[in-house]
């Protein structure tokens, strides 16, 4: 098998031919299209489970929270998977994981139990992690570090289509006539409705069945793929001299930064995605239209990747990127704050532009010269992705505490620090 080893003062990693390095991109790309396609679908999961098992805010936004909390839980795990099995193997056995949360929706629909639902996705979410701390050090380390942000671009296009294609497939199958099923159930008896709600739940059985036998195909062809294995563990010269000290990752400020800036930005661009539908509802839209506003959210965010592949690094370094990109996630922020309507929605889908360049950007900045704690330190930044479960959910409290369109107040600060950390957060070293 192909290996991937460091090369001097950057702590990248290339591989031995180009043939092997373009199929390698090929598969990794593949890769980042199922963590979209899967991870956007919550998106319509939210306000579908809060019809089908009669739910409030709070509760249908712990959709969100099993699905992300993975990534805390699982995080240090899926390191030690990574380590017995490397990366390769490892992603493999990420999406047969995957798999079986997808599975775990048939029994959840069929009895209409919501914990069973949510089981389903902490599952999905915990085979996503093994695959995102396998991935994205990877396509990190495959190339010279300063155009890793382009690199990651190119991957962040592959899952926002696929997470711009997903809740519209998901949205035709299960929101079709929600509209009108939600008035009737008003004047329904007892058994009427269950029956309905019934109906509804079982929506979801095809398409996590068809879901389900994709990730075991993809598992098998990256398991006899040429991917190249990557050795973390050996550190070039200058890096390992740096590190010759260090015993642990805390003992690197600028990761611990960076894992913090990672919690809030998947925080916000978790709440620009996944409440964008019940939001544009609460604003008075019918939810035959506002199914549709997660894939403008996630079109904004592929332009901003395609201004990435372009401007990164020639025209712009990827720390001013992530500065600017902090910048107007307050402004859109505020925007969709003082307005009102379709106006104010299209200010959340503008976050998705604003959000873009974060992963990117923060990534190479935090993960940068850690050598052999590469590994482990990618394991703390993956745990930084429980940033989705927390602040949704912290929305779903402030939208029925005191209303959906203020409770993005909440996104403010979050941006105010992820700007710090572009600014100088990623320069400290003591």
């Amino acid at each position: 098998m192909t290996k991937v080893a460091s090369t001097a003062n950057n702590n990248s990693a290339q591989v031995d031919q180009p043939s092997h390095y373009m199929r390698s991109i090929l598969v990794i790309g593949a890769l980042f299209f199922i963590f979209g396609f899967v991870t956007w679908l919550n998106s319509v999961l939210i306000p579908y489970l809060r019809i089908a098992c009669e739910l409030n805010n709070f509760e249908s936004y712990l959709v969100v929270f099993a699905f992300y909390i993975s990534y805390l839980v699982m995080a240090v795990p899926s390191s030690w998977v990574l380590k017995a099995t490397g990366f390769k193997k490892g992603m493999s056995v990420g999406l047969l994981v995957m798999a079986a949360g997808a599975l775990l929706f048939v029994p959840a629909a069929l009895s209409r139990t919501y914990w069973v639902f949510l089981l389903g996705l902490f599952v999905q979410g915990t085979g996503l992690t093994i695959l995102q701390t396998a991935s994205n050090p990877y396509i990190t380390i495959l190339g010279p570090r300063e155009s890793a942000a382009k690199r990651i671009s190119v991957m962040g296009i592959c899952n926002k289509i696929a997470g711009s294609i997903a809740p519209i497939i998901m949205g035709a199958v299960v929101l079709t006539n929600a509209d009108e099923l939600v008035e009737q159930l008003g004047s329904m008896d007892v058994a009427q409705k269950a029956a309905e709600l019934n109906a509804l739940a079982e929506r979801v059985i095809t398409p996590y069945l068809i879901i389900m036998a994709a990730l075991i195909v993809l598992a098998v062809l990256v398991y006899f793929s040429s991917l190249p294995e990557v050795d973390t563990d050996q550190e070039d010269e200058t890096v390992a001299a740096a590190n010759t000290n260090k015993k642990s990752i805390f003992q690197f400020p600028h990761l611990l930064l960076g894992a913090f800036a990672l919690f809030l930005y998947v925080g916000v661009e978790v709440m620009a995605g996944d409440t964008i539908i019940s939001y544009g509802a609460s604003q008075g839209i019918a939810l035959t239209r506002a199914k549709f506003f997660t894939s403008f959210t996630l079109g904004a965010m592929i332009v901003g990747y395609l201004i990435g592949i372009v401007a990164i690094p020639r025209f712009i370094k990827q720390e001013k990127a992530l500065q600017v990109s902090a910048v107007l996630g307050v402004l859109f922020a505020i925007g969709a704050i003082l307005t009102s309507g379709f106006t104010s929605v299209l200010f959340i889908a503008l976050l998705g532009l604003a959000n873009s360049l974060m992963w990117p950007a923060i990534w190479p900045l935090a993960i940068a010269d850690l050598g052999r704690f590469t590994k482990i330190g990618s394991s703390f930044l993956i745990m930084g992705i429980a940033g989705g479960a927390v602040l949704p959910l912290a929305y779903g409290y402030l939208a029925d505490t005191y209303d959906p369109q203020q409770a993005y107040w909440l996104m403010v600060p979050c941006y105010l620090f992820i700007l710090y950390f572009a600014t100088a957060g990623h320069k400290v070293r003591s």
